[in-house]
């Protein structure tokens, strides 16, 4: 477990930060950005559970924000040990295929109970829907500095499957928090243009 008894430490004030394997990078590298962006994704949850009116969907929330923190250590510590370190015998937490598998199984779940849709879904209807939707775009941009950083560097392909399940899974579930989709706010193309005519 990790034992924190000091919260500034003073290392970061140049702009640089330390990576789980020793070597600093800095505050805005690829790397640090992405797990940034998890981190984010987060803190939104956080907020997420605070409106959601449901208790499967809030267990599944808690045990999701644990994974992402899971998701955040994978990434602090790169793939590729560097050159002259001593190689740690302890095992790394990587995301795998076990993470990824419950929510595809709470999706399907989930989204057999919810009417098909017949047109896009705009952000709205619940404030734990809404909260729930800001999740799901805060989700895709952490995946998208996921695979910024995979063009430069070897990372866990998993970690990147797990944001894309778990974007999809926050789509489903915001519908769910409106009344099963009852509530759902959609997209009329040209819609609000014609009203302004």
């Amino acid at each position: 477990m990790v034992l924190l008894s000091r919260i500034y430490t003073k290392t970061g004030d140049k702009g640089t930060t330390a990576l789980g394997d020793g070597r600093r990078a800095s505050k805005d590298a690829p790397r640090i950005e992405a797990y940034g962006t998890v981190d984010e994704l987060n803190a939104v949850l956080g907020l997420a559970l605070l409106a959601l009116q449901d208790e499967e969907g809030s267990v599944l929330l808690r045990t999701i924000q644990n994974d992402l923190f899971d998701l955040g250590a994978d990434l602090c510590v790169p793939e590729r040990p560097r050159r002259g370190a001593v190689a740690r015998p302890a095992k790394r937490l990587r995301i795998t295929e076990a993470h990824v598998r419950p929510l595809e199984q709470a999706i399907d779940r989930m989204n057999a109970a919810l009417n098909p849709l017949k047109s896009f879904v705009l952000p709205g209807g619940t404030a734990a829907s809404s909260w729930l939707h800001l999740a799901r775009t805060v989700c895709r941009r952490a995946e998208r500095r996921l695979v910024t950083l995979a063009r430069k560097e070897r990372i866990n392909r998993q970690a990147i499957i797990y944001l894309n399940r778990l974007s999809d899974l926050l789509f489903v579930m915001a519908r769910r928090a409106n009344d099963g989709g009852r509530r759902d706010v959609l997209w009329v193309p040209g819609g609000a243009g014609a009203a302004r005519s």
